[in-house]
């Protein structure tokens, strides 16, 4: 069994690093780019039965800084 966590800060916190990206895409020609937002992407392999409600805690406790960052979950 697998999950995906996408761990993305949350919208008004500042992100450098997307803004980091936005800028070199401009360099590059890249026209028409307004914005990036840069996250992370957790995959787990999970023992069979494992419940979201267990990733979630997962990810409040460990994987996402929740005062400055939103997670969501897939499992399958």
């Amino acid at each position: 069994m697998r999950a995906t966590v996408t761990v993305m800060l949350k919208q008004g916190v500042l992100d450098p690093q997307g803004e980091a990206v936005r800028h070199a895409l401009g360099a590059l020609g890249f026209d028409g780019v307004e914005g990036v937002r840069q996250g992370k992407v957790i995959e787990l392999d999970l023992a069979d039965g494992t419940s979201e409600d267990t990733v979630k805690a997962m990810c409040e406790k460990l994987l996402a800084n929740t005062v400055i960052e939103s997670y969501s979950i897939a499992m399958g």
